[in-house]
């Protein structure tokens, strides 16, 4: 075998390891931050063997990291901007070339918002000049692992009690997981519903941090008091 046929060999195996939707299911979560088997079985709905089985293929191809605390076997993408890379030209590969992703998109994300979403480069323009308030619906550990600067975490399910931490004045850009990821996609459509000026980034956390944009950690100290959110007109 030469050379060649030698490294195709291998990336053939790389491209393997890729092919089950529940190991890109488990690299998205794993591109938000680390997390044990346990939690990931949770988070994909798949039983704790299926997990531990494609963990295992995924290790293999070296693809994901593990390291053992305590009882619990925790794993961590084994090169974040490389994979996060690599999964969205799977993706952009995808739309262009299958109807079947074509129409999913239309049918259940484009359909719940048709507006271009806001670009990353945009965003980070407008972050400069301080004219948009950034919305992280991811929940609350994925986002004291990693989030957009000054962004404000508020989970989709706790969005509809906490409306008014936000600015009825200020055009919000709502980002999750990923450009499949349907969280930002309802969010938007929630704020837009009560009135808010509501868009969305064009992917996700991962996508931000594996094009070197800025990102903090911990939780974000921006918050609206008591005393502001009350004295906001009420969204009907």
């Amino acid at each position: 075998m030469g050379a060649k046929q030698a490294i195709f060999e291998r990336l053939a195996g790389l491209a393997q390891a890729f092919g089950h939707p529940g190991r890109l299911e488990l690299l998205e979560y794993l591109a938000q931050r680390q997390r044990s088997v346990e939690e990931l079985t949770a988070l994909s709905g798949m039983s704790f063997a299926n997990t531990s089985r494609h963990l295992q293929v995924l290790r293999r191809a070296r693809l994901v990291d593990a390291e053992r605390r305590g009882k619990n076997i925790v794993y961590r993408l084994a090169g974040h901007n490389e994979i996060v890379g690599l999964m969205n030209s799977l993706g952009r590969i995808g739309e262009r070339n299958d109807a079947e992703v074509r129409q999913t998109l239309n049918d259940y994300f484009y359909s719940r918002d048709s507006l271009e979403a806001v670009s990353r480069d945009e965003l980070a323009r407008r972050l400069a000049d301080g004219l948009v308030t950034v919305l992280d619906v991811r929940p609350h550990e994925e986002f004291a692992h990693g989030h957009l600067p000054g962004a404000c975490n508020i989970p989709l399910a706790e969005l509809e009690r906490r409306l008014a931490e936000l600015p009825i004045d200020t055009a919000i850009v709502a980002y999750c997981r990923g450009p499949y990821c349907v969280l930002s996609f309802e969010a938007v459509a929630a704020l837009r519903a009560k009135g808010f000026n509501a868009l969305r980034l064009e992917d996700g956390f991962p996508e931000w941090k594996a094009a070197g944009f800025a990102i903090e950690t911990g939780v974000a100290a921006w918050r609206f008091t008591a005393l502001a959110a009350a004295r906001r007109p009420t969204r009907k």
